[in-house]
């Protein structure tokens, strides 16, 4: 089975419960978000994406790989993990091909460095879960897998498990998973009914030995009280987990700008606030 990807790195792990792990990032193809909403008045929707494409089309020597296409500022800041426009950007990988490569972006070529720090495998897109938990069944299986320890999916948490995937996950699995669940408030444009899920949430927090955690982008109080209305929903579906609140921003400034206020109203709930350490680090760029 091939695996479309995005792309894959070695970097920090920025977000969330494992903010500074050394961790590699496979990031596959397909979403079925588009997020136009992120960093636009209410209401409104960026279209950044069909700019870069049309420029993409009439110059198609302009932009020969990933890296070369523009940063969006509004919208979704991964446009090239779903949009079949950027198709061309991706990666189809044979399962030796994607572990050897997988493998080459750690420090020792292993999972597990001799100094017996583990490195993390975060899987994200795009969304992560759907279409591809068949293949992360091989890949886990793989032989050269084997001191792999813990593993988290970046999901929306909208798709459900495949049962041969939650069984393997929950009893044949030789590594720990988490489940970064980020859930999409109104503000990305995407529609509520569509977006919060509780019951497919459960679904993932109910996996035996697994650890899940709820991570909101958030730009104001607005959008506090909408994941007060969420986070309602998912505790009634039987979901109770740390809840995470992270500032909007498509670059640098607009995160910073953003970060104390929300810093701010997740603590006068008793959130957990996340920063974006990749881009206080590197700033937000393909690749980090």
């Amino acid at each position: 089975m091939k695996a479309r990807v995005c792309e894959a790195f070695y970097s920090v792990q920025g977000e969330g419960r494992f903010v500074g792990v050394p961790s590699v990032f496979l990031r596959m193809f397909g979403c079925n978000f588009k997020c136009r909403g992120f960093g636009m008045p209410r209401g409104e929707l960026a279209n950044d994406y069909d700019l870069i494409a049309k420029d993409h089309q009439e110059n198609p020597d302009k932009y020969k790989v990933l890296k070369d296409l523009p940063l969006v500022h509004k919208g979704c800041d991964s446009y090239a993990s779903w949009d079949p426009r950027f198709k061309k950007f991706t990666t189809d990988y044979q399962l030796d091909e994607l572990v050897d490569e997988l493998l080459s972006l750690t420090p020792e070529g292993k999972w597990t460095c001799s100094n017996g720090q583990d490195i993390h495998l975060v899987i994200t897109g795009g969304e992560p879960l759907l279409g591809w938990q068949r293949m992360y069944i091989e890949l886990f299986e793989h032989p050269k897998m084997g001191d792999l320890k813990n593993v988290t999916f970046e999901t929306n948490t909208t798709q459900e498990l495949r049962d041969d995937f939650r069984d393997y996950i929950s009893t044949k699995a030789r590594f720990h998973t988490t489940w970064s669940c980020s859930p999409k408030l109104t503000v990305s444009g995407d529609l509520w009914s569509y977006a919060i899920k509780p019951e497919i949430a459960n679904s993932y927090f109910s996996v035996p030995g697994t650890h899940l955690y709820l991570k909101f982008v958030v730009a104001d109080e607005v959008d506090v009280d909408e994941v007060t209305k969420a986070v309602d929903e998912y505790k009634s579906a039987g979901v109770e987990c740390p809840v995470y609140c992270m500032a909007v921003g498509g670059c640098y400034e607009e995160y910073q700008e953003n970060a104390q206020t929300v810093a701010k109203l997740a603590m006068g709930r008793g959130w957990r606030y996340t920063p974006r350490l990749h881009v206080d680090i590197f700033g937000n760029s393909w690749g980090t």
